[in-house]
């Protein structure tokens, strides 16, 4: 048997997604949320999942849960849907949007999953780069529109992995002359403060991806989306089955019943961000871009893989995204105190060894 043969040409030339092994590691590559839960509330959560019946199913598509974020965003419930993480809710956008119109289209740089999946899928995938200040380059991505009438187009807002906001006023010319459906990822919108949400009363052709990812609950594997009830009908038609878990479920309620607490982490994350990113602006030949998010992305004045190796051998993993445009570019996820000061003190520590 020969691999080739029975492998889509896509698939077969992707290098694929790969994790790096972060045993013993300081992890400040994943934007993932560095604070745990006091005792008392973990001792919570874990007795309530004590509770479920491992040997049954979970509801599928989880409607109370559904009926829950659907009241906690003030929309219907049929305008929700769940999903493991929102990598299984791209991929399902991706198999079931494609009608007259076909493919993808996304900003670069931006979130890697939309063209992975995508071309996964089976989708053509159109890139158009950011401006330089990281912002949609408006001119470009709708003349790009026009001619391949994307069934898609991705919007990371705060953008990943530059994490600043898009422009409101470029992000509706997209949506307006879009013959798809656009989609707004606010995977970090809590670490922002602001929302587009309202903008589903303006038009019918916007979805929202949200996950609970980045607010503390990462291993749960949650998101959902929101959007057009008639468009969430034939999305669910795609989605699997059972699909998420009963111990996500009872995480995400958790997490409904208890979001104050994970509000204030989120502002504990912002403090930390403002920190970090002074301390990032003190070091010569790092330069670190005003982010929205819960990471930083900065630029070398020298090669980053020296700087990423450095790094590693002081225990710390970042994001190393020296390819294409992030050219000697890299991405830290804010830690808690300790961990950003470790990061600071190995950062300026590879910067003086490499000569910078």
């Amino acid at each position: 048997m020969i691999i080739q043969d029975i492998v889509s040409k896509e698939i077969f030339e992707q290098s694929g997604y790969v994790a790096p092994e972060e045993t013993g590691a300081i992890k400040m590559d994943a934007n993932e949320n560095p604070l745990t839960l006091q005792e008392p509330l973990k001792k919570k959560l874990l007795e309530e999942m004590g509770r479920v019946a491992l040997n049954r199913y979970p509801e599928a598509g989880a409607p109370k849960l559904r009926e829950r974020f659907a009241q906690y965003y003030g929309v219907n419930k049929d305008m929700v849907m769940l999903g493991n993480g929102s990598d299984e809710l791209i991929q399902v956008l991706c198999l079931a949007l494609k009608g007259k119109v076909s493919g993808v289209l996304t900003p670069v740089p931006t979130f890697v999953m939309y063209k992975i999946i995508a071309v996964n899928t089976g989708s053509k995938v159109v890139e158009v780069p950011l401006d330089k200040n990281f912002d949609l380059d408006i001119d470009a991505i709708t003349s790009k529109i026009t001619p391949t009438f994307p069934a898609l187009v991705f919007l990371s807002c705060p953008n990943s992995p530059t994490g600043n906001l898009f422009n409101r006023d470029r992000i509706e010319t997209i949506i307006r002359k879009s013959p798809g459906v656009v989609i707004l990822d606010e995977a970090y919108a809590d670490f922002s403060g602001k929302t587009f949400l309202p903008l589903l009363k303006k038009y019918d052709n916007l979805i929202f991806l949200k996950t609970l990812s980045k607010l503390g609950l990462a291993s749960m594997r949650l998101g959902f989306l929101i959007g057009n009830k008639n468009i969430v009908a034939q999305l669910d038609k795609v989605r699997l089955p059972y699909n998420v878990n009963c111990l996500s479920q009872t995480a995400a309620n958790f997490f409904l019943d208890y979001r104050e607490e994970f509000a204030k982490q989120i502002a504990q994350i912002v403090k930390r961000r403002e920190e970090l990113y002074l301390g990032m602006k003190e070091i010569q030949g790092i330069t670190p871009y005003p982010s929205q998010a819960n990471f930083i992305f900065f630029s070398c004045a020298f090669d980053s893989n020296r700087i990423y190796t450095e790094l590693v051998k002081s225990g710390i993993i970042v994001k190393n995204m020296n390819a294409g445009l992030t050219r000697n570019c890299m991405r830290v996820t804010v830690g808690n105190l300790e961990e950003n000061e470790a990061f600071l003190k190995a950062l300026k520590r590879a910067v003086y060894e490499l000569g910078a």
